[in-house]
């Protein structure tokens, strides 16, 4: 079967589960997007790599891709090879010193550590014409493929307001308090308002 590569094109609450995220990937050539339902915890440590924060602790995805590096382990890339009841199942390919090696994962922490690895995203036709959602052409050149915006955009939320009320020097302060508890969703938040201001 013929592997076709996917990119990340967005990361936004989801409406129709609480407390989950919608991670969508499109195909590199093509307007199909593929939207993955993930938890909290995995959107924001895509969240965190994709605008290139750094935690003042390793997260998990963090110390997997550690931990691979310390055991000259290359992740070559990730696969999303199978659709069943709506669950997408994945798998991290690896290389160690000649030997690939597959390893079963949930597919919101493979992205997570591939992203982490600089690794490419595939899947299959099967996968993209069974989930995927096909886009017209005059709205797919209307989506912004720079994931920093993306996530940017997708992060807005009531906090808006209050943020918008307080001075620049009162949100580094409360970006570094945010960073300093790991609250990276807040801090995402706090961000983007500072860089609207500049």
């Amino acid at each position: 079967m013929e592997k076709i590569e996917l990119k990340i094109i967005g990361l936004s609450y989801s409406q129709t589960q609480s407390g989950a995220y919608a991670l969508v990937l499109s195909e590199m050539k093509g307007n199909r997007r593929l939207p993955i339902i993930i938890g909290g915890f995995e959107a924001q440590s895509i969240a965190i790599e994709l605008e290139k924060m750094k935690p003042s602790r390793p997260l998990t995805h963090d110390l997997f891709k550690t931990f691979a590096d310390s055991f000259h382990i290359k992740i070559k890339e990730v696969i999303i090879y199978n659709l069943v009841e709506g669950v997408f199942y994945s798998k991290l390919v690896c290389d160690r010193e000649g030997e690939i090696i597959e390893i079963d994962a949930r597919t919101s922490d493979a992205i997570a550590i591939g992203i982490r690895c600089s690794c490419p995203v595939y899947s299959y036709e099967h996968i993209l014409s069974s989930a995927g959602i096909q886009l017209e052409d005059e709205m797919s050149a209307e989506v912004n493929d720079d994931p920093e915006e993306i996530v940017e955009a997708s992060s807005a939320t009531k906090e808006g307001n209050e943020l918008s009320a307080l001075s620049v020097e009162d949100l580094e302060k409360m970006l570094e308090e945010a960073i300093a508890k790991e609250d990276y969703e807040k801090a995402s938040e706090i961000r983007d308002e500072i860089q609207k201001r500049n």
